[in-house]
């Protein structure tokens, strides 16, 4: 029984797993924590609410361990999530939005879910338009965030 259960965990566990190629990955000529500001920056000046900035090299210290920099700042539009939420409840597990700033071998990155990998994930065929709206916005917003100026 426990093999059924462990083989059924696994099967479970991989095909809930987001691969590379689901993800957009940027670049950013900043550290970590300078891209994560201009993104929440401009997250404020957005439709968009930030809803919380989780540190977790900074929780990873409390807990007596390193690790490099990484950041993840959650932010939601009720106006573009709704209407997939509608389409299919169950995008609310990956709605709001979620951001990953990173450093890893010395480069910052900065990473999300893309809304084609979202929309496969769930039903959302009849939300193209929040998906185009939602994507448009996440491009937005991490350009800003890793530009240059």
């Amino acid at each position: 029984m426990r093999r059924l259960l462990a083989s059924l965990a696994l099967a479970l566990g991989l095909a809930t797993t987001a691969h590379a190629e689901d993800w957009v990955i940027k670049s950013s000529p900043h550290d970590v924590a300078t891209t994560a500001d201009r993104l929440e920056a401009i997250i404020d000046d957005s439709p968009a609410t930030l809803i919380a900035r989780v540190d977790h090299q900074a929780a990873a210290e409390g807990a007596g361990l390193q690790m490099d920099p990484a950041t993840v700042l959650i932010f939601g539009n009720p106006q573009i999530g709704t209407p997939l939420m509608q389409a299919d409840p169950r995008a609310a597990l990956d709605l709001p939005l979620r951001v990953l700033v990173w450093q890893q071998g010395g480069a910052t990155s900065v990473g999300y879910l893309s809304v084609e990998a979202l929309a496969a994930r769930h039903d959302l065929a009849g939300a193209a338009e929040a998906l185009d709206a939602m994507g448009q916005a996440l491009d937005r917003m991490t350009e800003g965030a890793v530009s240059a100026e």
